[in-house]
């Protein structure tokens, strides 16, 4: 084989299938590895990514993309080459930064953190989990030594989850949508207006509510004979190829919202897993394109159709059907319910206006944090006094404040702020799909979304990591990212819910 694109192939095909093995016993790790496995669980992946890492990096990869690059320039390869061997030097650039032994030390660290954090959680004992989040947030200070960073040490983190994007970037967008959310806040709390959730409280069934969960991912579009449902302590979605894709939630037994609401959301992600291009499976473009546009999916399928009155009026004869205690449940009453605004401690099971709070502090942390500005010993209390601050409410132990999220035990100091990115791109790619199909709605009103799912194929999902983000935004709706639209889409639903007009 002397051709150094096919060489370049079957290597990215190798590397892929060793991290997508890699993510497997993640996922098992999560799901049902026993306890007292973590730490041969720690060993064996710290091996399979240093491997990975090894052959990714190795100097004959060099060589190639090197051979390549010209080619590629000059548009002397078809296009999809062209796009693969760019990714390829991107991510080739930024992994040989890092030593084998750092990809090694990190992935351990972090496999024994998250086992760390989730006795402490257990235990709501922040205590337990302080001294795996100092090494955590020292890997992360390492991690950005090696990549290096022009303005913020922040940035090498962030570009981790959302390509070429900086805190200042972030912040830019950040300012005017928390003064915003907090005007939003206000008026619906001036309103007087109290909705009645009383029906979201009870006892349902768990079986029930993980079945209503799967008929409805199996209407948007989700491919059961590719997929599957598991539950977790965090709700998650994962693959391990598009074939191969593992939509997780929680079940809470006297609390109706967060099974359904976790599975639509984790079922936006899975769609988008699901329909990438057959053509890039095991190399580098079979995943998404950034985290920010991964959330855009989730949090569209969870909160612009899954929270809105057209699907609902398709879905509550299925509900009832599910919980005949719905039946003495006006459906206009249920869903007002599900979406009433009120500051809450939990961030996945935040309202839409409210949730953009919670990821603003969890982002203002993460760069304290790496900045040194604030003693991790200390934590605890800077976000309870925040959660005060923005929200008005205070956790009462560290379960339902800091440790209630599992990012930063495994190193993702970073990704909270494409959670909000997600927010605003999910408006404006609906409001897109909507231009081109004005009866989408009316779709949804008779239990159809394949017209959604189709449009967000086309234009998202099918290209993975193909383009950067500013790339994709551009192409499907001609513009970057606006928060414009998804703050008008908050104003028009608060003014139907509470009369409120801001």
């Amino acid at each position: 084989m002397s051709n150094p694109l096919d060489k370049l192939k079957e290597r990215l095909a190798t590397v892929t299938d060793l991290n997508q093995a890699a993510s497997l016993m993640h996922h098992d790790q999560e799901t049902v590895m026993p306890e007292g496995a973590a730490a041969a669980r720690a060993a064996q992946l710290g091996t399979v990514s240093r491997v990975a890492h090894e052959l990714f990096v190795a100097d004959e990869v060099g060589v190639w993309l090197e051979e390549l690059q010209p080619a590629a320039e000059d548009r002397d390869l078809a296009a999809e080459d062209r796009d693969l061997v760019k990714v390829a030097v991107r991510d080739y650039r930024r992994k040989r930064n890092l030593p084998a032994e750092y990809v090694n030390r990190s992935t351990e660290t972090h496999i024994l953190s998250n086992e760390a954090w989730r006795k402490a959680r257990d235990a709501a004992d922040y205590g337990q989990f302080l001294p795996w989040l100092r090494k955590c947030v020292d890997l992360a200070h390492e991690y950005a030594d090696y990549q290096g960073y022009d303005e913020h040490v922040y940035d090498a983190l962030l570009d981790q989850f959302e390509p070429d994007m900086k805190a200042r970037e972030v912040e830019a967008i950040f300012t005017p949508l928390r003064a915003e959310t907090v005007r939003l806040v206000k008026a619906v709390a001036d309103s007087g207006v109290q909705l009645d959730k009383s029906c979201l409280a009870g006892n349902f069934d768990h079986a029930t509510q993980v079945n209503l969960g799967r008929t409805l991912v199996s209407a948007f579009g989700f491919d059961f004979s590719r997929g599957r449902v598991d539950e977790v302590t965090h709700p998650y979605c994962t693959s391990f190829s598009r074939d191969d894709v593992r939509l997780c939630t929680r079940v809470y037994s006297h609390e109706f919202n967060v099974c359904l609401f976790s599975m639509l959301h984790e079922c936006g992600h899975a769609l988008y897993d699901q329909n990438i291009d057959a053509a890039w499976d095991r190399t580098p473009i079979t995943s998404g394109c950034s985290l920010g546009i991964h959330e855009s999916q989730s949090r569209m399928w969870e909160n612009l159709v899954g929270r809105g009155r057209p699907f609902w009026d398709w879905a509550y004869p299925i509900l009832q059907a599910h919980f005949p205690q719905f039946n003495a449940v006006p459906q206009e009453t249920y869903y007002r319910a599900i979406n009433g605004v009120a500051p809450s401690l939990i961030r996945v099971e935040a309202d839409e206006v409210t949730y953009n709070l919670h990821i603003m502090l969890r982002f203002e942390l993460e760069k304290a944090m790496m900045e040194g500005k604030v003693d991790l010993e200390d934590l605890p209390r800077e976000w309870d006094d925040r959660m005060e601050e923005y929200l008005g409410v205070r956790p009462e132990d560290d379960a339902e404040g800091v440790l209630q999220d599992v990012h930063w035990s495994f190193g993702y100091l970073g990704y909270f702020p494409t959670y909000s990115l997600g927010n605003i791109i999910s408006v404006q790619l609906y409001e897109a799909a909507k231009r081109d199909h004005p009866d989408l709605e009316d779709q949804f009103r008779r239990g159809k979304f394949d017209t959604l799912l189709e449009w967000m194929r086309i234009h998202i999902h099918r290209h993975g990591r193909r383009y950067t983000p500013g790339e994709l935004l551009e192409q499907s709706i001609g513009t970057g990212i606006d928060a414009g639209p998804y703050v008008g889409y908050l104003k028009t639903k608060l003014n139907d819910l509470y009369g409120v007009s801001v």
